[in-house]
């Protein structure tokens, strides 16, 4: 009696701890990981790095960022990235990084055939313009909708600077 009792136990933690993993894998990763995880971000990751925006943004949200690749960034004027880098120069790339991120989630179903404005965490305004495609200010949404833990991403093809 003991043996089946302790082999129904044995059996009862392992399925439990099965279901534990595939739910911990199965969940979706959050806006930084999503970024970390592609390589046509390493820019904008090294940059959010840089202004010690990491942990926000791994935080609850959602928020909608709308992320520069990296070529996007090599299209900038020779030297901006470098010097945004600089530690001297982190206020600056806060305001440029937290002017590429709005709080709330924002499909591209809510922008699109819509103009307006959304506010950055940065307290400026974003021109939104949905009704060919989707602009961003200047900025083309190349891709929309990838879908993290904490929000939403959408791809553009131009660094947005305040």
């Amino acid at each position: 009696m003991n043996r089946r009792f302790a082999l129904k136990g044995l059996i009862a933690a392992g399925v439990v701890a099965t279901v534990s993993a595939c739910a911990t894998s199965s969940s979706t990763p959050d806006i930084v990981d999503i970024a970390a995880g592609n390589d046509d971000f390493s820019t904008l990751v090294a940059a959010v790095g840089a202004a010690g925006l990491a942990d926000t943004l791994k935080g609850d949200g959602p928020f909608t960022v709308f992320a520069p690749t990296n070529a996007a960034f090599d299209a900038l004027p020779a030297g901006t990235v470098e010097t945004l880098l600089k530690p001297e120069n982190k206020d600056q790339l806060i305001a440029v990084l937290t002017y590429h991120v709005v709080s709330g989630n924002y499909p591209a179903s809510a922008l699109a055939g819509k103009r307006g404005s959304l506010p950055t965490v940065n307290g400026e305004s974003l021109h939104i313009d949905g009704r060919n495609g989707v602009k961003i200010d200047s900025s083309n949404v190349t891709t929309a909708d990838i879908a993290a833990s904490n929000g939403t991403i959408h791809v553009i093809d131009k660094v947005l600077l305040p």
